[in-house]
């Protein structure tokens, strides 16, 4: 078996070594084999690993102790009102206010981590160049060709019929919410 059969069976974790062609110019240098750069990007295709990765393998976040978190607010009826207006959930119940409270006490673990010294991302890929295309426009005037298409419409806009529907909770767990919503058509 080769030096490179081996370390690619061992780099890409099963990844047959057939489907990489061995196109990777091994250079000897003081008896040491030295794969060259093309190999990192090979590397990187197949392996679950990152070649220099700077997350860690297992995790290294612990919890925050209940004495460091700031005490809980007491929650109005209008804050549940709006709340429930805007999620579609009922907090009236106990089960719902202990499971809006336990959400507003995990929130609340991210002020007391210390981002001093952190820059913000600027995006999730930042090791990555991201091309973007000039934002010329190549096609356009043509409103009054869509405006055609459409069933309705109202001096320039389109008009989208209005829905019916009622939402039924079905079952409301600690974490987990269930939400039903029935769609009932025009003629009912």
């Amino acid at each position: 078996m080769s030096a490179f059969r081996l370390f690619a069976t061992r780099a890409f974790c099963g990844v047959p070594v057939k489907s990489v062609r061995p196109s990777v110019n091994l250079v000897t240098n003081d008896e040491q084999l030295c794969l060259q750069s093309r190999f990192t990007a090979v590397t990187r295709l197949f392996s679950s690993r990152p070649h220099n990765s700077k997350v860690p393998q297992v995790a290294t976040w612990e919890p925050v102790p209940q004495d460091q978190l700031p005490t809980p607010p007491q929650i109005s009826a209008d804050l549940v009102d709006k709340l429930e207006r805007l999620a579609l959930v009922d907090f009236r119940t106990k089960q719902g206010l202990a499971c809006l409270e336990k959400a507003i006490q995990f929130a609340d673990q991210l002020h007391v981590v210390d981002t001093s010294g952190v820059e913000p991302m600027d995006s999730v890929l930042e090791d990555r160049t991201l091309y973007l295309r000039d934002d010329t426009v190549t096609e356009g005037d043509c409103a009054e060709e869509l405006l055609r298409l459409s069933k309705n419409t109202v001096e320039e806009y389109f008009v989208a019929p209005p829905g019916k529907k009622k939402t039924e909770y079905i079952s409301f767990e600690t974490k987990v919410l269930i939400i039903m919503t029935v769609h009932y058509s025009d003629d009912e």
